[in-house]
């Protein structure tokens, strides 16, 4: 069944796969706002995609991985490619909007019609990904973009959702961060295709080299897969080493592909983003149904007991709810076709 969109957004959306960027823009903050107008726009984009590459970079915090993207950036429009970039930022505690930083350093290329650049919020996910960040893959993919590039936070180890999300993942260090990447290696150390040692124009950029390459032998970081980790050094701000984490990039792409994982890597992106809708559906209901029962949640609170009824209670009021709003989507559908 074909998925159906209000007359205003099929314009828009018509509108921006003929490349007009101003429309394509309104289309991406569409995205962004939760709702049924959105879900369906996100449904309606994934069945339009091609399941293009999309390249995570996540890593250590301070490696440079915003100016390594814009080098990165460069590279692929040279070779040809439209690049769609997501750049998550961290999450303001007063306004719940992005720390732009990311944009701003890319600055070069905002003239350029083959590059895109969105920024968008964490909105306190501890995976490192958010539901608008999925949304806009899809969206990217569908809009015609060859290359789709997401830089994560990259704060520590939980930031391995970008795993599901990416069919390559460059993990970012830098010179002197050993110990960082000791504490790290239970995490988002442990996922990637391609190590770039960053900033080797510095000091003890060798001797970093040498850790990460000590750690690769014995297999204690890498995705598990037939393919071999690659590991490179770049410094960003001089240039130097991006053609090569380029082409790395490009053979890891000819395996994906050659290896059957370039759509399975879509599906598990897609499961991650129904499990974050289904998330973000619960705790709206929730936050509603904790508020209709205020009342009694706080005589328990003040009797200190009942806790586990009344939590029981809360969960299944939440459910029904969640369950409501399919029921009314679908008594919604039938009025219109009725009409």
């Amino acid at each position: 069944m074909a998925v159906e969109l209000p007359p205003l957004v099929e314009k828009l959306l018509s509108e921006a796969l003929e490349g007009k960027m101003r429309a394509m823009g309104r289309l991406l903050t569409l995205i962004e706002k939760p709702g049924p107008v959105a879900a369906r726009l996100v449904e309606k984009l994934a069945s339009m995609a091609r399941g293009v590459q999309v390249v995570g970079f996540t890593g250590i915090p301070g490696a440079g991985k915003s100016t390594l993207v814009s080098r990165v950036i460069g590279e692929l429009r040279r070779r040809g490619y439209k690049v769609a970039v997501v750049a998550i930022d961290p999450t303001s505690p007063l306004s719940q909007g992005a720390l732009m930083g990311d944009r701003l350093r890319m600055q070069e290329h905002s003239t350029d019609p083959g590059v895109f650049i969105r920024s968008i919020s964490t909105r306190g996910l501890r995976g490192g990904l958010s539901l608008a960040a999925l949304a806009l893959i899809e969206a990217f993919d569908a809009l015609g973009y060859d290359k789709i590039l997401i830089e994560t936070v990259g704060v520590g180890q939980a930031e391995v959702d970008i795993m599901y999300a990416a069919h390559t993942i460059v993990v970012v260090t830098m010179p002197g961060a050993g110990d960082d990447i000791q504490a790290l290696k239970a995490g988002v150390m442990e996922i990637g295709d391609i190590y770039v040692v960053n900033k080797s124009d510095k000091p003890e950029a060798t001797k970093t080299y040498e850790y990460v390459n000590f750690a690769l032998e014995k297999g204690e970081i890498g995705r598990a897969g037939g393919w071999t980790p690659r590991l490179l050094r770049t410094s960003a701000v001089m240039g130097q080493g991006i053609r090569d984490l380029v082409d790395a990039i490009e053979e890891h792409w000819r395996y994906v592909e050659s290896s059957g994982l370039r759509w399975e890597r879509v599906y598990s992106r897609r499961i991650l983003l129904m499990r974050l809708i289904a998330e973000r559906l619960l705790a709206e209901s929730l936050e509603e149904a904790a508020a209709r029962r205020r009342d009694r949640l706080l005589e328990a609170a003040r009797a200190a007991r009942g806790f586990l009824e009344e939590a029981v209670r809360l969960a299944g009021e939440s459910c029904r709810e969640v369950s409501s709003i399919l029921g009314e989507s679908k008594a919604d559908e039938g009025d219109e076709e009725g009409g």
